[in-house]
């Protein structure tokens, strides 16, 4: 079972369904999907995140598509939304990155971040929230 997903006229993913392996009936399955949507076609990959296959199996698009993500053509890759406007897209996994690291975990809660913290002083921007 493969999963494929549709682009808007800006490469926008507006929808993925579940479609035919593409070696079924030796068919090219993203062109005709495409044909039958009217929309742009990739295959994406359900278990593929940052580059990586979850199972060892192949890569599509470096991300999984999602609603919203947005397919770059000179990657070839899916990427999420930018999170926080101070992230960078690393190219490799094609994910947005803090521009500092997060700090290691703590059993008694969690970090996240804070972008005004960051822009108001550019070596701080994760914060501890207790649990």
């Amino acid at each position: 079972m493969a999963h494929y997903a549709f682009l808007d006229e800006n490469n926008i993913v507006v929808d993925v369904i579940v479609g035919r392996d593409e070696d079924y009936q030796g068919v090219d399955w993203e062109s005709h999907y495409s044909e039958v949507v009217g929309k742009p076609c990739k295959r994406t990959s359900y278990n593929t995140y940052g580059g990586i296959h979850r199972e060892g199996g192949t890569t599509y698009r470096k991300n999984y598509a999602s609603i919203g993500f947005t397919y770059d053509e000179t990657l070839d890759a899916f990427i999420p939304p930018q999170t926080h406007p101070s992230w960078v897209l690393n190219e490799d996994s094609c994910l947005w990155e803090a521009p500092i690291l997060k700090p290691d975990p703590r059993d008694d809660g969690f970090y996240v971040w804070d972008e005004d913290l960051y822009q108001s002083d550019n070596t701080k921007g994760w914060v501890f929230v207790a649990i």
